[in-house]
């Protein structure tokens, strides 16, 4: 290696040993605003923290069910929002990429050439070619250095972005699921209703062409009817928009084999694990939006570095090798070689407080990116608390529910029995039929929110995402 180049490669490692100093304030995470432990609603009989947690149990083994694994492996395959949110990834990954090689000098090769009249009538001719380094900041202060650990962060922020995307997709797929099997079920309830209250309707009207009823029993069946009709319109038009909330999920409208299985589905065949609480303290790893939160303010703290460091002087150093001769044959040849070495200092004097500001402005960003991070915690601690409630509360809910369908049942066929041997007038049966009806619609209503309650805790818990999906990025370099 020639003397010049070897003095241009020596200047250039000289500048990157130097580099390095950080002002990036040291990161701390800020304590947790939450309670110890989670608020005590009831006994549910699940221990708090002994079992699999939700993030260590994968979504096909907390949904057992075939048609709904169906359905979350298509959602996972084209669901719009996720795809958007991998592609975040993509665009990020590229953006830190950019930033990293902000560290490195740009290395060019460059060719002039030039020929020039001159004062005698002759002409003068000058060739150069060689490589170039132009403009090279030498990260004395860290403020490149800075700019990659935020770009970084906001990568992993990204990631654990795409994560919360996933786990929100695959309960939302599951509770649309278990939607549309109430749907089914109340459609099931509302046909059977309004055929027993059409053959009411036709024995009230033949008992009053007899003279044993009158117009009073007559239009009260006639309204009972109707309300039937139009309640079973209504579930109707109900199942068809929770089954269009499905396909926009699904990002394809609901496959034609598991449209067929949903009538022979009931919400009394579905068994969902439980889960255990843990500790408010878990949810700091578990949960990826509360990580994506704490990534951004470590992409927030980053940027102070960056900001502090504009108070510092900027050296950049311009450099060249290569060869110059008045004739292009001449190049490349013994005695044309050389280099140039320019470096450059720029010291900030005065500039009306615009640096001050900046790193004012950086510190207000991170002082919001906590405040955000902890209003993330706080957001999922009454999430999970909201479903462990509702958890204690709505298996009894639904055991008292089942035995007052039992009893208004039971109540129907006694007024019934009593209207047929005219003990009785036909308003009792009517409040008896009222009742029941009201009686079964909230059963299934209530089975629905706790199976949606059991899939809100899988998701609040963290439970749900895969790296099959959000694939992981780089590890930073020591």
């Amino acid at each position: 290696m020639s003397k010049p180049v070897q003095s241009a490669a020596l200047a250039l490692l000289g500048a990157a040993a130097l580099a390095g100093c950080s002002l990036i304030p040291a990161y701390q995470r800020p304590p947790a605003p939450v309670p110890a432990q989670w608020p005590a609603i009831g006994t549910s009989g699940v221990p708090a923290v002994a079992g699999a947690s939700a993030p260590d149990l994968a979504w096909r083994d907390f949904f057992a069910d075939a048609s709904l694994r169906q359905l979350i492996d298509a959602a996972l395959a084209n669901n719009r929002d996720l795809r958007v949110a991998v592609l975040n990834i993509e665009q990020a990954r590229a953006q830190f990429g950019l930033k990293r090689a902000d560290q490195w000098p740009t290395l060019n090769a460059v060719a002039s050439g030039s020929r020039t009249p001159t004062s005698s009538g002759g002409i003068a001719s000058s060739y150069s070619a060689g490589l170039a380094v132009t403009a090279y900041e030498i990260d004395f202060f860290g403020r490149v250095a800075s700019l990659k650990e935020q770009a970084l962060a906001q990568l992993l922020a990204s990631t654990e972005g795409s994560r919360t995307v996933q786990i929100s997709l695959i309960a939302s797929v599951a509770q649309s699921w278990l939607a549309l099997l109430a749907d089914e079920e109340l459609l099931a309830i509302s046909r059977q209703t309004l055929d027993t209250r059409e053959g009411s309707y036709k024995l009230v009207k033949l008992r009053f062409g007899h003279g044993a009823a009158s117009e009073l029993d007559l239009h009260q069946a006639q309204s009972l009817r109707e309300t039937a009709r139009a309640t079973l319109a209504q579930q109707q038009r109900q199942r068809a928009l929770d089954e269009n909330a499905l396909a926009l999920l699904l990002g394809q409208p609901v496959p034609a084999e598991v449209r067929e299985r949903l009538a022979a589905q009931r919400l009394t065949q579905l068994r969902l694990p439980e889960l255990p609480a843990g500790l408010p303290s878990d949810l700091l790893t578990r949960r990826p939006d509360i990580r994506q939160a704490e990534q951004s303010l470590i992409a927030a703290n980053a940027n102070i570095g960056a900001a502090r460091a504009a108070f510092f002087p900027t050296i950049s150093l311009t450099t060249g090798i290569g060869s110059a001769s008045s004739a292009l044959s001449g190049l490349f040849k013994s005695g044309s070689w050389g280099y140039t070495l320019s470096p450059q200092l720029s010291v900030p004097i005065f500039n009306a407080g615009r640096t001050q500001a900046g790193v004012e402005t950086a510190q207000a960003a991170r002082d919001i990116a906590v405040a955000q991070y902890e209003k993330a915690i706080q957001s999922a601690f009454r999430e999970v608390a909201d479903a462990l409630a509702g958890r204690d509360t709505l298996g009894d809910q639904l055991q008292a529910q089942q035995a007052l369908v039992k009893a208004t049942a039971r109540q129907t066929e006694l007024s019934d029995l009593r209207y047929r041997n005219g003990v009785a007038s036909y308003l009792d049966l009517l409040d008896a039929q009222r009742s029941l009806f009201t009686a079964q619609q909230a059963l299934v209503q209530t089975r629905l929110s706790q199976l949606q309650t059991q899939v809100t805790l899988y998701k609040v818990l963290g439970g749900g995402w895969t790296d099959a999906v959000a694939a992981a990025p780089p590890k930073p370099a020591n």
